[in-house]
């Protein structure tokens, strides 16, 4: 019990640091994006740009972050606890070569298909003649594509590092592209015949940083292998064994957005900066809370598995859903109800217009609605893959996936871009459901006692917070100027979440009781 007791207070603790730096991230993020908004706003250069973006960052979650990440973990945690160092380094010796090959032959071929790629996932641009703008983003795919290699391997030592317990540097690692976002759009943009194209530029080189950061670090714990291709090594065959089925199971809410800005593309000029700028928010609060707790999750559930423990796997789930339930409902209910004031307070000067505005806050509040499931679904998905199961995902996940399509052709008429964002939401529900009650048949997750008062005292809370920041919140937020914004909304939130905070308090809930 008191093993089981430390190991959730370390879970706990890394859980604080990936959301401290996580959240510093995202702050350079938010800057990088008032950034671009205030020099290209929601213009067919900037559709072009965030489309050459997607789809880089698509196959990144697919190879990186999504399937191999859950995929190589688990094995390389069983690596760690059951066979000596060395063999540890060949597997991470053979795995990262292998691995790097692959990438190496997808990117190239990216490069030079780029026009056919971009033809594919952006046909709108042709549907509506605009040849200019589907020439600048296949230039720009051109230049972001080999990001893919290069931030996947970056991804590859970031989880090597998290299973080993050193969860900071991979953590800090985003803030190096938002950074290079920021400096490339103030001081190489006026340098540029396009100047849009210093975002991608900017891009290729957040790739070389963001790897070249890692690798002192790898090579202080010992763990820096020169990579070997070989694909009969039993442990690369393994993780391949996983990553495959894994790779559309961990990534369906990727490939959701993807498929919204494919459609997005037939739409008026705008749609995709629109959906752009509210995605970017919305991610926010799901890497804050959800991403942060599945990134420490996954070790040690995989740590649980591998030492035969099911109460103690059934107990790390109960705190994490427990976690999401308490952060995720405020966070929902405030980007739900704060959409517009958030959208005007950090876009609405230079380039994005009013109009810009009201369409990226319509577009937010449809996000938002799901922000609690998609949450739900990055803490869910470790259950399934620290037992190496990941074909299960893969089921519900085309269930999710085939949902929001249909969605998204039903919405997609009436609501427009925001019909896309709703589909979304609604199919991250969908998907959060099959996965709970999937743990739950299979008898993984046993719930704790007391889940549905916990609930009760959860919302009773939410909604003492909600009448709050609904009365402090004013009505015409376009008539303060910016600085008057930002005071007033930093205002609001932390008066919220301090309304939050007591209200809890009074109906109940001790965090301390809580996290131990």
């Amino acid at each position: 019990m008191a093993e089981e007791t430390k190991n959730k207070r370390n879970l706990l603790r890394s859980s604080g640091i990936v959301a401290g730096l996580t959240m510093v991230s995202r702050v350079f993020g938010l800057v990088r994006d008032m950034v671009v908004a205030y020099f290209f706003g929601a213009s067919a250069g900037a559709d072009a740009f965030f489309m050459a973006f997607r789809i880089p960052n698509l196959f990144r979650r697919l190879f990186a972050e999504g399937a191999f990440a859950q995929s190589f973990v688990p094995v390389l945690n069983e690596y760690r606890n059951k066979q000596p160092a060395e063999v540890v380094r060949k597997l991470i010796s053979r795995v990262s070569g292998t691995l790097g090959v692959c990438l190496l032959v997808l990117t190239v071929l990216g490069v030079i298909a780029a026009e056919y790629v971009m033809r594919a996932f952006a046909p709108g641009f042709l549907y509506h003649g605009d040849v200019e703008k589907l020439g600048l983003a296949i230039d720009m795919l051109r230049l972001t594509f080999p990001y893919l290699l290069l931030i996947s391997m970056t991804a590859f030592a970031g989880a090597v590092l998290n299973t080993f317990g050193r969860f900071a540097v991979p953590a800090f690692t985003p803030v190096l592209l938002n950074l290079s976002l920021i400096l490339c759009a103030v001081f190489l943009r006026p340098h540029l015949e396009q100047p849009v194209m210093a975002l991608a530029w900017a891009v290729l080189i957040a790739g070389v940083a963001q790897l070249t950061f890692q690798l002192p670090f790898l090579a202080r714990e010992n763990l820096l292998a020169v990579p070997r291709v070989d694909f009969n090594d039993p442990g690369v065959r393994r993780v391949m064994a996983l990553m495959l089925p894994a790779m559309f199971g961990a990534s369906v809410g990727q490939i959701n957005l993807l498929l919204d800005a494919v459609l997005a593309s037939f739409l008026e000029t705008g749609s995709l900066s629109w959906l752009w700028y509210a995605d970017r928010l919305f991610e926010l609060p799901l890497a804050l809370f959800g991403i942060a707790i599945a990134t420490v999750l996954l070790p040690g559930l995989s740590a649980d598995h591998a030492s035969e423990s099911p109460a103690a796997f059934s107990a790390t789930l109960n705190w994490a859903i427990r976690l999401i339930v308490l952060l995720g409902i405020p966070a929902t209910v405030t980007l739900v109800f704060l959409s517009e004031a958030l959208i005007t307070t950090l876009f609405f000067y230079g380039e994005m217009t009013q109009r810009d505005v009201n369409m990226a806050s319509l577009a937010l509040s449809a996000y938002g609605v799901g922000l609690f499931a998609q949450m739900l679904v990055k803490i869910l998905l470790p259950g399934y893959f620290a037992r190496q199961d990941t074909s299960t995902p893969v089921r519900y996940g085309v269930i999710a996936l085939v949902s929001n399509m249909a969605l998204n052709l039903i919405l997609i008429w009436h609501l427009h871009h925001v019909g896309l964002a709703l589909a979304t939401s609604i199919s991250g529900f969908i998907n959060a459901g099959l996965l709970f009650f999937g743990l739950r048949r299979i008898g993984v997750l046993q719930l704790d006692s007391g889940w549905w008062r916990f609930l009760g005292q959860v919302l009773v809370a939410n909604l003492v917070m909600f009448g709050a920041i609904y009365i402090m919140t004013p009505e015409q937020w376009f008539s303060y100027a910016l600085l008057e914004r930002i005071a007033l909304m930093l205002l609001i939130c932390g008066a919220g979440a301090l309304i939050y905070a007591a209200s809890l308090l009074l109906v109940g809930i001790r965090i301390r009781q809580l996290v131990r």
